[in-house]
């Protein structure tokens, strides 16, 4: 009989479902897009009732395909957008409201209150991130302050927070298992990294009973067994981490200093640092990677805000292009940007300037600017928010790297992997294999169900990539820099302008 691994892959735009057979190598894939909420600039919700419906209906349509049932399936792994928040009635099952995403604004004066009282230092050396609206605290601050009667039904018990990860597990297993992992609870600016707990400190700052937050366990663990009737019987649940951490380990990442690149609706760039964490003074972020028995690692992270999401809003708001695969083709086709460049903010800069106030800024335009300089200037942008999040990197870690390795939706444009090669200097290595963060947690998952316990069982086989090289003439690439820095340099104006 065959048997498959399922990856349940919860983005911020779809719901995924990948089966993995004994060889690493994906047997199906189903894919659901669902709505993006957008009530106020700024502010990012999904209906969280959505996103269930659509991973159970992306899950079940992988199994048809290839007409396997629950006894075809080792174990479930789940990986998630990290940081978006639900807070939900624990009889019931029913969201209070919607799930508000990681991408929102909405507490930005709120976090502001915080670190003018002083809160930074404490908040950073405790779990590792600045005080930011894109972690889960305030979003769960808000949502008890702005729901009618939700203050007081956490206080009384009735109420209980998750990560979309808990989401999922809360729901596959009708509500017996209440859980996160380690590498989701460190996105919270709740969880103390160094004592791996709830720090009571914090929840005492933002007055936040600790009863509606999930057990915390270890990635790779036995969080439950999905409920007979959703898939036919039994399958086990064994291992949960956020969606970076989890493409961290598909790239086998193993070792302190490999780092990789995300480029999905944000860029993230994370380096391993090992059985330690490295704090940060410029602007990272210090976090779990994933927890393994008794063991946890850490990485440094670097946030982009809006990666291949830049892309969609050429596609889907200024209709400049119908697919994004047509942004590949204008941009080589395009000599170079015509001095137009674009810094897309639309929802503050993160790492490492963490402006939330920021707004997205086009600068250099003519009369002989045009689309496919604006197309051009897109792709760009998200190449250079990735230096600029490089290059710190490795002034914090003290390592220079020797090769990115990348995989997201947009590591798909050749245009983009190039000029990313050309800015940074530096191989990029990209998996033929592109399902990377799916991969990552099929592993995790199997390494609960197999007897080896060890990673040579998920590195077990060569998987063929392709290098991009750097072919930029230096003086090219110091003048298109600059070029970049200029142009941030006026969206960070724009930021002074609107911050209260």
């Amino acid at each position: 009989m065959r048997k498959y691994i399922m990856a349940m892959d919860q983005g911020t735009t779809s719901s995924r479902c990948i089966l993995f057979d004994e060889q690493g190598k994906p047997a199906s894939i189903a894919q659901k897009e669902f709505r993006q909420i957008y009530p106020k600039p700024g502010w990012v919700e999904h209906d969280a009732m959505e996103i269930w419906g659509s991973q159970m209906g992306v899950a079940q349509e992988a199994m048809h395909q290839i007409g396997a049932n629950f006894h075809n399936i080792k174990a479930i792994g789940i990986t998630n957008q990290r940081e978006t928040t639900v807070i939900w009635d624990k009889i019931t099952g029913e969201p209070v409201y919607n799930a508000i995403v990681w991408q929102c604004r909405r507490t930005a004066e709120f976090c502001d209150s915080l670190i003018k009282n002083g809160m930074s230092e404490s908040f950073r050396k405790k779990t590792g991130l600045p005080i930011d609206a894109y972690f889960s605290a305030t979003k769960i601050l808000w949502i008890l302050d702005h729901v009618p009667g939700a203050r007081k039904r956490a206080w009384e018990g009735e109420l209980l927070f998750g990560t979309i990860d808990t989401w999922l597990i809360w729901n596959l297993t009708k509500g017996r298992v209440h859980a996160t992992d380690y590498s989701n609870a460190s996105r919270t600016m709740l969880f103390n990294i160094n004592d791996r707990v709830w720090d009571p400190e914090i929840l005492n700052v933002l007055k936040i009973p600790q009863s509606i937050l999930p057990e915390v366990k270890p990635s790779c663990y036995f969080f439950g067994e999905a409920d007979p009737l959703l898939f036919g019987g039994p399958i086990p649940i064994t291992a949960a981490a956020g969606d970076q951490q989890a493409a961290l380990f598909g790239h086998d990442c193993f070792e302190a200093g490999m780092a990789k690149n995300t480029y999905g609706t944000g860029g993230f760039l994370l380096m391993n640092t090992g059985k330690t964490p490295v704090y940060s003074q410029k602007g990272l972020i210090t976090t779990i990677a994933w927890g393994i028995d008794n063991q946890v690692y850490y990485a440094l992270e670097g946030s982009i805000f809006v990666a291949g999401a830049a892309i969609q809003w050429l596609r889907d708001e200024l209709k400049l292009i119908e697919d994004a695969k047509d942004s590949e083709k204008i941009a080589q086709a395009t000599e170079d940007n015509n001095g137009v460049y674009f810094v897309p903010a639309f929802v503050g800069l993160g790492a490492p300037y963490w402006t939330p106030y920021a707004r997205g800024t086009i600068v250099g335009l003519t009369r002989g600017a045009n689309r496919n300089h604006i197309v051009r200037a897109t792709l760009e942008s998200i190449a250079y928010q990735t230096y600029d999040v490089v290059k710190m990197m490795e002034e914090e870690a003290g390592i220079k790297l020797s090769v990115l390795k990348v995989d997201g939706g947009a590591a798909a444009n050749e245009f983009l992997m190039q000029f990313q090669s050309d800015l940074i200097r530096v191989p990029v290595e990209r998996p033929k294999n592109t399902e990377i963060t799916a991969l990552g947690v099929a592993n995790l998952a199997r390494l609960a169900v197999e007897e080896q316990g060890n990673k040579e069982i998920v590195n077990k086989n060569q998987i063929e990539k392709k290098i991009f090289y750097p072919v930029m003439k230096p003086e090219r690439q110091e003048c298109l820099l600059k070029g970049w820095n200029r142009a941030l340099r006026c969206t960070l104006e724009w930021a002074k302008g609107e911050n209260p």
